[in-house]
């Protein structure tokens, strides 16, 4: 399961990078849950096409994410982000202390987009 949600996300993300083919496939088996045989039906092609597709697409997702690092940089925003509403929570008091601390996680967030 945790590797579908892996897959899905690297999918969503990188998705428009593969083939139209290579995306269809991967949403069928990812997304959608079909086996290889339904998936080979669906798209006329072997079970042995379909499992080199979706292993050729794994890939090429991983390689994306290797290189470019976005999921990577999602969660870093995410933590980011959760660290910040936590400041603004805590800061309800006005402390100036905790304002300036907002206002350097804002720039810091700002730097990573």
């Amino acid at each position: 399961m945790a590797k579908n949600l892996a897959m899905n996300l690297l999918l969503d993300v990188y998705g428009v990078m593969l083939t139209n083919r290579q995306n269809d496939i991967m949403e069928l088996y990812y997304q959608h849950d079909l086996s290889l045989g339904e998936i080979s039906e669906e798209t006329s092609i072997t079970r042995q096409g379909v499992m080199n597709c979706l292993r050729k697409s794994e890939r090429r997702l991983f390689e994306l994410e290797r290189k470019l690092g976005l999921i990577l940089k999602l969660r870093e925003l995410e933590v980011d982000i959760a660290e910040l509403e936590q400041l603004v929570m805590t800061a309800e008091v006005k402390n100036e202390y905790l304002m300036s601390e907002i206002d350097e996680k804002i720039v810091e967030i700002k730097r990573k987009l």
